[in-house]
């Protein structure tokens, strides 16, 4: 991969997220990009009360809710990523997450999310030396419908188990378009000369290998001013099947070429608290890790693009503050305002690649019903330890819509 776009000189166009793990998997979204989670640093995923609902880190959280929770989340995403003397500006928008939980009394909780867990988006055209026109585009998502249950344990009321199954499904696309090369034709021969374009394109799917689902298990402790979980999540073997064509000038196409790569996933362990003191203040700890042992297979097999992208064992560090705001309606607005800061330390499964970031948000009530708009501003930077891949500088603003309600119940 790096041999291949190492031929960009100038950008005439470029969109994209993360260049990250562009031919692997792509880039993760933490904890299902809730705009929430993100305003205290990733951190938080032990915290129960009102507006909290599901956790994908902890699905055993929700059953101490008393009220149903749904909320939907945007992000818009700016990046500045170098490479050597080579420097661009980009960016993208994307809904990561949606998401619904309802109490059930004694029967525990429920919930339903619908999470973007990776996604791949490049789409550039460029010009070598030599001004030949090479076009890329890559365009995959790999989404998760995750059901959510949780119920408190009959006479330790302080504990719940919590259990999710994660669907996976999703597509893949990528074209690299290459112009022909009549640089060391003479101009007065170039006529002669082929002007067929060559695209090289795949397209696919994603699933699990012999399996509909992976599966997460937790248990909470909710203390009077500490909260404690832990959970893990199964390994799983996703497959990607591709149909892989040669295509001349848009025209003609050879025969595909059909092929399913394998990504085993390994197991995921995690664990978090939440500190609560002076009624309304929280600190949040998160601790996430996964041991990767075999590379991720590309999706290469072209153009003399790298085959394997060589991983490491996964770790998500997370810190947050967050002030709640005040449940009282006629009190002041600027004190129903709930206040979250925080920072992470992310390694990524890609070999030798770490983040670094920091955010700050603030929740912002509307009318009396317990309507929320959360909002996030985080920024960071993405790099990696050869000195010679692309380094990132993001910045981001999530926006998250998080309404509250009693559905079902019988009004007083």
């Amino acid at each position: 991969m790096k041999k291949f776009l190492g031929i960009i000189l100038c950008l005439v166009a470029f969109s994209s997220a993360s260049m990250i793990g562009l031919d692997a998997l792509g880039e993760e979204q933490t904890l299902g990009g809730m705009a929430s989670m993100a305003g205290r640093g990733y951190a938080g995923s032990a915290k129960t009360g009102e507006a909290e609902g599901i956790s994908l880190m902890n699905p055993a959280r929700i059953a101490f809710d008393t009220k149903v929770v749904f909320n939907i989340n945007f992000l818009v995403d700016i990046l500045a990523i170098e490479m050597g003397s080579h420097f661009y500006s980009t960016n993208s928008v994307s809904i990561p997450s949606f998401n619904l939980s309802f109490p059930m009394g004694s029967y525990g909780a429920m919930g339903v999310s619908l999470w973007q867990h990776y996604a791949s988006s490049l789409d550039v055209e460029a010009e070598d030396s030599s001004s030949v026109e090479t076009k890329m585009k890559y365009q995959s998502s790999v989404y998760e419908i995750v059901p959510n249950y949780a119920v408190r344990i009959p006479f330790f009321r302080n504990f719940s188990l919590g259990g999710s199954a994660h669907f996976v499904m999703g597509n893949v696309e990528r074209s690299l378009t290459l112009n022909p090369d009549n640089s060391a034709v003479p101009k007065e021969d170039a006529w002669a000369t082929s002007n067929a374009k060559i695209t090289d394109y795949v397209d696919g799917t994603w699933e699990i290998k012999n399996h509909p689902a992976y599966y997460s298990v937790a248990l909470q402790y909710r203390g009077r001013q500490s909260s404690y979980f832990f959970s893990f999540t199964t390994p799983y073997t996703l497959e990607n099947k591709l149909n892989y064509n040669l295509r001349f000038s848009e025209i003609d196409t050879i025969s595909p070429t059909k092929y399913t790569r394998e990504i085993d996933v390994p197991l995921t362990l995690a664990t978090g608290m939440n500190f609560r003191f002076h009624k309304r203040n929280n600190v949040m700890l998160d601790l996430q890790w996964r041991s990767w042992d075999d590379d991720v297979e590309n999706i290469g097999r072209s153009f003399d693009m790298e085959q394997y992208t060589k991983t490491q064992s996964d770790i998500l560090v997370a810190a947050g503050f967050q002030r709640d705001g005040s449940p009282m309606f006629y009190d002041k607005y600027w004190d129903r305002i709930t206040y979250r800061c925080g920072g992470w330390y992310k390694g990524w499964y890609v070999d030798g690649t770490h983040e670094l970031g920091g955010s700050i948000g603030a929740g912002f009530p509307l009318g009396r019903k317990g309507t929320t708009v959360d909002v996030a501003i985080q920024g960071g930077k993405r790099f990696v330890d050869d000195g010679h891949s692309w380094e990132e500088t993001f910045i981001g603003l999530r926006l998250g819509l998080m309404g509250i309600g009693n559905w079902g119940s019988t009004a007083r």
